[in-house]
């Protein structure tokens, strides 16, 4: 399964009333990107909290400022993220892309994948994620912003994926299309 990471940031969480994305950001095999997202005139009306301004450091100025149509990023989005499978560590993400993709005018957005569901498929032990976490926090160590958190969750799950190989007897049904993934993800590790 060819993959992108996705996270959202947003003007609260839903249990702190109406939210909406203020920003989006991806992470696959080719890097990391974010977007600030202007508020769609019908969320104008909804709820913004400063619990959130202070976990995420985004305003409403700089979504004045620097915030695109939901209608660009949401095909922004698709076009970078067509044929992959999304995946994101928060069910909420998933309320977050179906409220971008329903401002720029799309019902039925692809969905997004829990990463639990990819856990799995790794066949992961606790030692492997808690050490692929310790990876990806050494990598990553800011968080709370989209581009920043979508990397994380990257470099949390092809730790995993590259566990998951060395673990493997190669065989015929050996995912080839993962090695030159996880040949690039290492290479950029190793320049940064």
């Amino acid at each position: 399964m060819e993959y992108v990471t996705i996270d959202f940031e947003a003007s609260c969480l839903p249990r702190q009333g109406r939210s909406f994305p203020v920003e989006v950001g991806i992470c696959g095999s080719e890097g990391a990107e974010s977007w600030l997202i202007a508020p769609a005139p019908s969320w104008r009306t909804w709820d913004w909290t400063e619990e959130a301004i202070r976990l995420h450091g985004i305003t409403p100025q700089m979504l004045a400022d620097e915030g695109l149509p939901p209608a660009q990023v949401f095909a922004e989005l698709r076009r970078r993220t067509a044929g992959r499978t999304l995946v994101a560590d928060s069910p909420v993400d998933s309320y977050w892309w179906e409220t971008l993709a329903f401002a720029a005018g799309c019902i039925h957005p692809s969905p997004i994948r829990h990463v639990g569901s990819i856990l799995d498929g790794f066949q992961a032990t606790t030692g492997d994620i808690l050490a692929a976490q310790c990876r990806a926090d050494a990598l990553i160590p800011g968080r709370h912003r989209a581009r920043e958190d979508a990397s994380w969750l990257w470099a949390l799950l092809s730790g995993l994926e590259r566990r998951a190989i060395e673990r493997a007897v190669p065989t015929s049904d050996t995912p080839a299309r993962l090695l030159p993934a996880l040949s690039q993800a290492w290479t950029s590790e190793l320049a940064a």
